[in-house]
């Protein structure tokens, strides 16, 4: 198969060429175009990147494989997609590929030495290869024999020590079928994505409100009074957000910011499909600006829902929905008495805000009648995460925001089907009804027994407890925490498979075997099929789900759907006879609908309405009919004590966080635009005030050492950047400070890595020669 003469490749990153700018005060433009047309044309010419996101995010083309943001039901844009997304898709739709050539030159302990940046640009994988045992070089291997392979080992073992990871990317059809296979073999090891990001609010929300989702819709962005973003930098990580909250804001809604980086896209964007996004200023987003240290938002909303509660008093019926608390709530009282004393002292501590700036914003509050808290990663990433958003649904039942036009709880998911991939049933603690579903459709036995989260599988690696990893795309070993101890326990394993679409760290840090299967992506075409091409379907971050249907010529013609990779280890595992008919559903992904239709609630005649232009709402009785599915039947206040981040004396308070050059762990570039870090990603964003408090200077370079309970981790060779971030924090590049967080660093609740809760120190960084290295 020929394309023409491939992309150059890309040459190292080199961390002594790190240049720092002023941090922009504006996101989007005309630059942001340029860059994601210039960075598409490199990497798939000019038919490839026409032909591709003139269907990007279409009515019958294809979903971005980047973040899950929807689209419009009633208007879409020639143009709906983003730089980001135009990334994304520059990197699926690649002329570069690492076939037989490229794993015969470089070894597997050349390739360890590479970063991520490096093994991401090396191109699409063309062809399954194997390394065994005591082997140095990945090698090929045809299909029959890696799916037999996978067979033997996993007949070999048993199901609890057998895991299968999964990456949000992966469509619904995949996922309900990686799922059976699991359960048919005998477990619920089940771990994705989700266990490190949005686990958090899954925790926080069944319990309060009765479905682990959100439960607004775009239009309720648009129709909302007011806005918070907390937590999150919509610029980088889901850009298309910016054009939902100007529209808020051209309606005269107002948007609340909260978070320690004063980030480009929270205060103006210039939307390049507007003349006064070209042209003109742009649109001022933020209203307020509450600048927060990090940790600090559980006693924020216990603040807010202090100051409502007291506003409601001095005029009351004004601030507080009492018919909708009587008629649809429990625990306001209890709520109610806790939230009655506050201790403003230990808020400004915990905060970093003064009490003026949190009563402006209640006020607000109090003056709204259509409120959305829309929430990331800076909130699910804590110890008390859980606590945290239990808070803000507090405050949101408070006001009766459920149920009515412009209000609502919207966690803004981030990786492309990571909230249908948990709908689909990708999940390690499974609900009785999904198993006794699973058994009367296909004649199985489903296990019972909890399996591992995506920390809980470290532990078991690390205690030697995992014969056969299966990863379903993603990036495990960059993707967790506590780097250095995960790889080790990976390279313990008996038999990785990693079914992939280009190199990653994943790869090299294998286990005593290892299956390296290369996939289909997002824009290419699925058509070697009995009944012709297929297409896939997604959930968006708002519960809406419609297809996906590639229509690039794929770089390699050994490339298998990931349906079929499925059904064939499924196949090889279990042999003739099995109750599940894997061949019907990888010949037919009708057939695959079907059983799901079955299967799973509010997917009746899901083959006819995938189809329908817009696709399908999926039910959502917080936001259809204003009641709550809890155990108990109602929306449920919850009292949580006060917590936050207090650090040892010379230590910060770390968080992680995207380039605007990168998605999870893919790196499109080394350009932070918005931050102004270019050319490097080791580096440590720090306030000036507090570089000086420790004795450092802007550029020093320094390892970082945190601590947790007793032990440090370490992480060596990083360039301490002078940035106006909130004073007593810091922030670095995810994966790079992964290392720094001990596996007991999670969430309470939802054992989520603590990303965003690192305690750290800086010490001065020495060369080979144990010189200290000057900036």
């Amino acid at each position: 198969m020929k394309f023409g003469k491939q992309p150059a490749p890309v040459a190292d990153i080199n961390e002594d060429a790190l240049v720092v700018h002023e941090p922009k005060k504006e996101a989007a433009g005309v630059k942001a175009v340029m860059v994601a047309l210039e960075r598409a044309v490199a990497q798939a010419g000019v038919s490839r990147t026409a032909k591709s996101l003139l269907r990007l995010n279409q009515r019958g083309g294809f979903d971005c494989p980047g973040c899950a943001w929807p689209e419009s039901d009633k208007k879409r844009k020639a143009a709906e997609f983003c730089e980001n997304g135009a990334k994304a898709v520059a990197e699926d739709s690649t002329l570069r590929t690492a076939g037989s050539e490229f794993w015969a030159t470089h070894s597997i302990a050349e390739l360890a030495g590479k970063t991520e940046y490096w093994l991401g640009n090396q191109g699409r994988l063309s062809e399954p290869v194997v390394v065994r045992e005591g082997e140095t070089h990945y090698s090929p291997i045809s299909w029959a024999d890696a799916f037999e392979l996978v067979g033997q080992h996993l007949r070999a073992s048993s199901p609890d020590r057998c895991v299968f990871y999964t990456s949000g990317r992966t469509a619904n059809e995949t996922a309900f079928m990686y799922q059976l296979f699991a359960r048919a073999l005998g477990t619920n090891n089940l771990p994705d994505c989700s266990n490190m990001c949005h686990e958090s609010s899954g925790s926080a929300l069944n319990p309060t409100i009765g479905i682990g989702k959100g439960t607004v819709s775009l239009e309720d962005i648009h129709d909302a009074e007011l806005i918070f973003v907390v937590g999150q930098n919509p610029g980088t990580n889901h850009p298309r957000m910016l054009s939902a909250l100007k529209e808020c804001k051209d309606k005269g809604g107002k948007v609340v910011a909260v978070n320690p980086l004063p980030e480009a896209g929270l205060f103006n964007f210039r939307d390049p499909q507007t003349l006064s996004g070209v042209v003109g200023g742009g649109t001022p987003l933020s209203d307020e600006y509450l600048q927060i240290k990090v940790g600090g938002d559980l006693a924020l909303f216990q603040a807010l829902g202090h100051l409502l509660l007291e506003a409601e008093e001095q005029n009351p019926g004004a601030v507080v929905d009492h018919s909708f608390i009587a008629a649809q709530t429990d625990g306001f009282a209890a709520y109610r008495e806790a939230r009655r004393e506050l201790d403003w002292e230990e808020t400004g501590r915990a905060t970093g805000l003064s009490r003026q700036q949190i009563e402006d914003v209640a006020g607000m509050l109090g003056r709204s009648k259509a409120t959305i808290f829309c929430w990331a990663l800076g909130v699910t990433q804590q110890p008390h995460s859980v606590d945290t958003i239990k808070e803000m649904i507090n405050v949101l039942l408070l006001q009766g925001n459920f149920g009515k036009p412009g209000a609502g709880a919207c966690p803004v998911r981030g990786h492309s089907n990571v909230q249908g991939d948990r709908t689909m049933g990708i999940w390690e603690k499974p609900q009785e009804w999904l198993l006794e579903a699973l058994e009367k459709e296909f004649g199985i036995r489903s296990p019972r027994d909890h399996g591992h989260d995506a920390v809980e599988t470290m532990e078991a690696f690390e205690r030697n407890e995992v014969d056969v990893f299966v990863s379903m795309g993603g990036n495990f070993s960059l993707a967790c925490s506590d780097t250095e101890t995960l790889e080790a326990g990976m390279q313990r394993i008996g038999l990785t498979v990693h079914v992939s679409t280009k190199p990653n760290r994943s790869h090299v840090v294998h286990g005593r075997t290892s299956l390296i299967l290369p996939t289909l992506g997002r824009t290419d075409k699925d058509d070697k099929h009995p009944r012709g091409a297929q297409f896939l379907s997604v959930e968006d971050s708002m519960s809406v789900v419609h297809s996906t249907q590639g229509r690039l010529q794929p770089v390699s013609e050994h490339l298998l759907a990931e349906p079929v990779i499925v059904a064939r280890m499924a196949e090889a595992t279990f042999g003739s006879g099995h109750p599940v008919d894997w061949k019907s559903m990888a010949e037919d992904y009708d057939v695959i609908r079907d059983h799901i239709s079955r299967v799973l609630p509010g997917f009746d005649d899901f083959n006819a309405r995938v189809r329908t232009k817009n696709g399908f709402v999926l039910p959502n009785p917080p936001r259809d009919t204003r009641s709550f599915k809890t155990d108990i039947g109602r929306g449920r206040f919850t009292v949580s004590p006060l917590e936050y981040l207090s650090p040892p004396e010379g230590h910060l308070v770390l968080q992680t966080m995207r380039s605007h050059d990168q998605y999870n762990t893919t790196f499109y570039g080394l350009d932070d635009r918005y931050r102004g870090i270019s050319n490097g990603r080791r580096v440590i964003l720090v306030h000036s005030e507090d570089l000086a408090e420790l004795g450092f200077q802007d550029r020093d370079r320094v390892d970082v050492v945190s601590t947790f309970r007793g032990q440090d981790r370490r992480a060596d060779s990083f360039r301490l950047v002078a940035y106006p971030t909130a004073r007593g924090c810091a922030a670095a590049y995810f994966p790079e400070a992964n290392a720094l967080v001990h596996k007991e660093n999670v969430a309470r609740e939802s054992n989520t890595p603590g990303f965003k809760a690192m305690f750290v120190r800086f010490v001065p960084h020495r060369d080979d020669d144990g010189e200290l290295e000057l900036p």
